[in-house]
């Protein structure tokens, strides 16, 4: 996976937003994960269909942070996003 990729939201995740927090529940364990505001945001954008990259561009534009730190934690959450199985690659 890269900072190109598009991941799909799987059908078994369900996201609701939580006092600025993204919670989501993965229906077939009845886990639930909690994300921040920008592992939010970075949500929202690939249940929108966008790439990580076109994810890292919203975030970019409202916060400071480095483009290189930015992709690199927006990976991290990916991976472990599919390592969760919350989303797949399509």
């Amino acid at each position: 996976m890269n900072i190109d990729s598009l991941l799909v939201v799987s059908p078994e995740a369900v996201a609701r937003e939580v006092g600025g927090e993204t919670m989501l529940l993965d229906l077939a364990s009845g886990t639930y994960f909690g994300l921040d505001e920008i592992g939010g945001r970075v949500w929202k954008a690939l249940e929108d269909g966008a790439t990580l990259a076109e994810a890292c561009d919203g975030i970019e534009a409202d916060f400071e942070v480095s483009r290189a730190q930015l992709e690199s934690d927006v990976l991290n959450l990916a991976n472990d996003l599919l390592a969760k199985g919350l989303v797949s690659t399509s």
